[in-house]
């Protein structure tokens, strides 16, 4: 049967927890939650810095399409796979394709870091990887709430619940960096400038708190106060942003430790034949006939439109929204939960050993047009004026 991706929650738990042996680990330990909670916070927060609303005035068509309607064909067309091709019900495919949905650029950070890469390529793949991730986490929020059903202690309310909270979140994100700018400036508590790193990240961690203690949802929040802050005191953004990457990093490190304490050798062989293929067609299918689509019309060239389409890694994003459901008491959760992994294990693999070799593509081809150094220029002209003296 096409839906018989894992066996019974008893059965994940027990071989999540031997594994390899080094970690012991299940799907509801207390880690797994925390870790999670505190490392979507923490990234989103940061993704947050990273836009720009000048440079998406400026150049805002490219990314608009790639989220607007890429994203969303992407959405929808991972949900067909999952539920015509693996057999879960709808609610529960439309939440795999929301968590799979995102892309993360650090497992393809050498087409994203390379400066010979078009920078209009580069922009287009900073701004998408981004943004999407604050995106899809609503739909997520409220697929899980759906698939879970009014029996689970995650789902414990209406849609009307969820909506407030990620209403409080984005209210919450927006008024507590603005307040904090605004005191900041009085000459009483105005800080430092040694300790300006500070001033984002006890914001960080008032706003985290302020979100447990009101029920507010906090990962909406952390986007948009790092959106707000980044706009209103790009100071604070630069002075902070060393401190908070290097932060987000280790995080990301302890979150990515858990998954990959949950990816056992049982897990890989619990997925049916028809789960891989629904994995390859998600990576080598669904991401790229979505992206190619969205940029139809574009000014990008045939080669930058497939790099930009094979380049839809499923990242840290996918992995933390992944672990959600597993913690959620979905009745399907276990089962799209293994695809989720395993799908975003083989997006690592393939985009983490393709993004050098394409971008020396680049290298090269920027090369071959470079003209000729004058010292070989030089060279060149001293052998031929020996070789005409020789001759006479």
């Amino acid at each position: 049967m096409p839906g018989s991706l894992v066996g019974g929650r008893g059965h994940l738990s027990s071989s999540i927890g031997v594994g390899f042996g080094l970690i012991h680990i299940t799907p509801d330990s207390d880690i797994v939650a925390v870790t999670a909670d505190l490392a979507l916070f923490a990234v989103l927060f940061t993704d947050g810095m990273h836009v720009s609303f000048p440079k998406l005035r400026e150049n805002w068509k490219n990314p608009a399409r790639a989220l607007g309607l890429g994203m969303p064909l992407a959405f929808i067309g991972m949900s067909l796979i999952t539920h015509y091709l693996v057999g879960l019900d709808w609610t529960t495919s439309f939440l795999v394709g929301a968590v799979l949905a995102p892309t993360d650029p650090v497992f393809a950070s050498a087409i994203v870091g390379r400066k010979e890469v078009p920078p209009k390529l580069r922009q287009l793949l900073n701004v998408e990887s981004g943004i999407n991730d604050g995106l899809a986490l609503p739909v997520v929020l409220v697929l899980i709430a759906a698939a879970a059903g009014p029996t689970s202690g995650h789902a414990e309310a209406s849609f009307g619940k969820i909506a407030l909270e990620l209403g409080l979140g984005l209210a919450f994100g927006v008024a507590l960096p603005l307040l904090v700018n605004g005191l900041v400036r009085f000459r009483l508590l105005g800080a430092e400038p040694k300790l300006q790193p500070l001033l984002p990240l006890a914001t960080g961690i008032t706003l985290y708190a302020a979100c447990h203690l009101t029920h507010a949802n906090p990962y909406l929040a952390a986007f948009s106060a790092g959106a707000v802050l980044t706009a209103v005191s790009p100071e604070a953004k630069t002075a902070f942003e060393p401190l908070g990457e290097s932060l987000a990093e280790l995080v990301k490190f302890a979150a990515l430790l858990v998954f990959g304490a949950l990816l056992t050798p049982q897990l890989f062989a619990d997925l049916s034949w028809t789960g891989y293929v629904a994995v390859l067609l998600a990576i080598v299918l669904v991401r790229p006939a979505s992206m190619l689509i969205s940029l139809v019309g574009t000014r990008f060239d045939r080669r930058e439109k497939l790099v930009a389409a094979w380049f839809g890694p499923k990242g840290f994003a996918s992995v933390v929204y992944g672990l959600l459901v597993l913690q959620a008491g979905v009745p399907q959760g276990e089962q799209a939960y293994t695809l989720i992994a395993v799908c975003i294990a083989f997006s690592i693999i393939a985009h983490s050993s393709t993004d050098v070799p394409i971008a020396r593509i680049f290298d090269v081809e920027d090369l071959t047009g470079m003209p000729e150094p004058a010292s070989n220029v030089q060279t060149r002209e001293s052998s031929e004026d020996d070789g005409r003296v020789r001759r006479s």
